[in-house]
């Protein structure tokens, strides 16, 4: 055979092996609303960036009858490219090809790429659209999941991580996007759950739809599974390029650093906190008037929005901010809060990405539903988090800043590197009602007017201690700044302290309250 017969049998091949299942069943695909795995990895990639590895690879499937089948890619497509020149390891499952379904090859082609990018430290994108473990395979389907989620935990806090669900992903398959960092899904798309609908009706008689049990809004809302919600693949892909501007490619690299933008005109800073102190506001637009061109990139925006998270840049630095948000229970945390906001602080750390925490919480929500749901245990990982965090931390305090909550919120006893406070901040054990009514019961008690010594007190609570001036007399505040000089002060905080060098005691690693 002369190479031209060589180089044509090749593209022969080629052809072959990228058909995907066939065109019946692309066209099932297309009906369905999706685009086929090839066309994802494209459209996400950079132009002409993408390299496809391990085409050939051939299932191990022997029984049933499944030698005698062709599986172009053994369901699955592997390799490189890049995202804005952001280079990146990418894995798609193929659901024209037996339904995606996860054997032993598939696997391995999924394991090889994840391995390389541990190798060439890069991040690792999977795009999952699943029908769960290859049944004919046996338990050599379940082993290669398992070497699937030991590859995921070996990789977090060295490599992002992004899973992509657009299709469904049940089973054991869920737990590998549970084990990265980000997980992205699209309406009337993404399916997520441990026991399909099938199962619950013949268990437990119940009938329930793949969307109310597990679809893409039940994850980015009510489990907080997800942590990007997209209407479409194509805003799908939009987010996580966005994301990707943000984060760097590994644990010994910081982001990629931007030029430096103003916020825009129409956020001023001093125009957003009302003057009544209980008057709700949306701590976004606070956020907006301090980070560069108001670029915030909101992560599990639907889920525990009691809290904010999520990342922008400041003088053209990516930083992750965390915020309480007195438009919803008074910004107070809670079970959910807490685990949004610990894990968020946990991969900005780990990925070098400084730290900024607007402070205005009431402290921990109180209730026996909280109690029973363990906020105890939940409440200690924001605490936590924020104790082992090493990089440049910078917090302000907005207004209410009390108790417990205080002290959560990145205070400097838990080694925060910079606090400021505003003249608004009330820095307390508790509100001046409450404290006035524990610390001046008796005397209230007994006035003549109670409910006009009671308002008293409460103005003599105010003017004693509701303010950031105590807390400023001791040191716990470094500086006391107009609302107008945030940015600024964050900024120099920002830059003095890129070299901040901090190391944790010698040991295994802690043991967090999970």
């Amino acid at each position: 055979m002369t190479l031209s017969q060589k180089i044509a049998d090749l593209k022969r091949r080629m052809r072959e092996a990228s058909q995907g299942g066939g065109q019946k069943a692309i066209e099932s695909q297309k009906a369905k609303g999706k685009l086929t795995a090839r066309e994802r990895i494209l459209a996400l990639l950079d132009p002409k960036s993408f390299h496809e590895y391990d085409l050939f690879v051939a299932h191990a499937g022997k029984d049933f009858d499944m030698d005698k089948k062709f599986l172009p890619g053994d369901g699955v497509i592997t390799g490189t490219g890049t995202i804005n020149g952001y280079p990146v390891c990418i894995y798609a499952q193929d659901f024209t090809v037996a339904g995606g379904s996860l054997g032993y090859a598939h696997a391995k082609k999924i394991t090889k790429i994840m391995d390389h990018a541990m190798k060439l430290k890069v991040p690792i994108i999977g795009i999952n659209d699943s029908g769960g473990a290859r049944i004919q395979e046996g338990v050599n389907a379940l082993a290669g999941y398992g070497d699937i989620f030991y590859r995921n935990t070996m990789a977090s806090g060295v490599i992002p991580q992004i899973s992509v669900i657009l299709g469904p992903c049940a089973g054991g398959a869920v737990y590998s996007p549970a084990l990265t960092d980000f997980v992205f899904v699209v309406d009337k798309i993404s399916q997520m759950f441990i026991t399909g609908p099938e199962v619950i009706k013949t268990v437990l008689g119940e009938e329930i739809s793949k969307e109310d049990l597990g679809g893409a809004k039940v994850q980015a809302q009510i489990t907080g599974n997800a942590h990007f919600y997209a209407r479409s693949e194509e805003e799908c892909f939009e987010q996580i390029k966005q994301l990707m501007s943000f984060i760097p490619w590994n644990n010994e690299n910081k982001a990629k650093p931007f030029p430096k933008k103003p916020p825009k005109r129409q956020y001023k800073v001093d125009d957003i906190i009302p003057v009544d102190p209980t008057e709700p506001y949306d701590v976004r637009n606070i956020i907006k008037a301090l980070v560069d061109d108001s670029e915030f990139l909101e992560v599990q925006e639907l889920f525990a929005p009691n809290i904010v998270i999520g990342f922008a840049r400041i003088s053209g630095q990516s930083v992750g901010i965390i915020a309480n948000q007195p438009m919803v229970l008074a910004g107070v945390l809670d079970v959910d809060s807490s685990d949004k906001a610990a894990r968020f602080i946990r991969f900005c750390d780990a990925f070098n990405i400084p730290l900024v925490t607007l402070v205005d919480l009431p402290g921990y929500l109180p209730g026996i539903d909280q109690e029973h749901a363990g906020v105890i245990r939940h409440g200690a990982k924001v605490l936590y988090a924020y104790s082992e965090a090493t990089v440049p931390k910078i917090t302000v305090i907005l207004r209410k800043a009390y108790g417990g909550g205080y002290i959560a919120m990145c205070s400097h006893h838990l080694k925060a590197d910079f606090v400021f406070a505003w003249p608004t901040a009330e820095i307390a054990v508790m509100g001046p009602e409450g404290a006035a009514n524990i610390i001046f019961r008796k005397e209230i008690m007994e006035a003549e007017n109670p409910e006009e010594m009671r308002k008293k007190k409460i103005e003599e609570y105010k003017d004693k201690f509701a303010n950031p001036y105590v807390a400023a007399a001791y040191g716990y505040v470094d500086a006391v700044i107009e609302p107008a000089e945030t940015r600024h002060f964050i900024s120099h905080a920002i830059e003095i302290s890129m070299n901040k060098s901090e190391s944790l005691p010698k040991k295994k690693h802690g043991i967090p309250p999970f």
